[in-house]
């Protein structure tokens, strides 16, 4: 699981540059680019407070909404074996692909630490 940091609903990925000596951070989730960095995990995180609450305030100031939207829908590639079992496990329960698919997403966060551990055997 990568690092990642959370203030008011908004999230960030952390990474480490070795070379710098420093780290970075990525607000994710939303349409603009939220960047900050520290020199320490204390720095880090203040660092990321202040971004988010400037980025609020700006957001404020010029009437922008602030979060990234969602339309529901996005592209799956999966091989195409998968792509057959779920495609047949829908038609045995009787549920569009889709539908299928929406459960297992929502089963895999529903339950974190199994799919993280399936996720680093893999």
């Amino acid at each position: 699981m990568n690092d990642i940091l959370q203030y008011k609903d908004y999230y960030a990925s952390v990474s480490f540059s070795a070379e710098d000596d420093i780290f970075h951070g990525k607000v994710i989730g939303i349409n603009d680019l939220i960047s900050f960095e520290g020199d320490s995990v204390k720095t880090l995180k203040d660092a990321f407070i202040e971004a988010v609450d400037d980025y609020l305030e700006t957001c404020i100031q010029i009437n922008k909404q602030p979060e990234k939207m969602y339309k529901g829908s996005f592209n799956v590639r999966i091989p195409s074996e998968l792509h057959k079992k779920a495609a047949i496990a829908s038609a045995i329960y009787n549920i569009s692909l889709n539908d299928f698919v929406k459960n297992a997403i929502n089963l895999a966060l529903m339950n974190k630490k199994e799919f993280e551990q399936n996720c680093l055997t893999e």
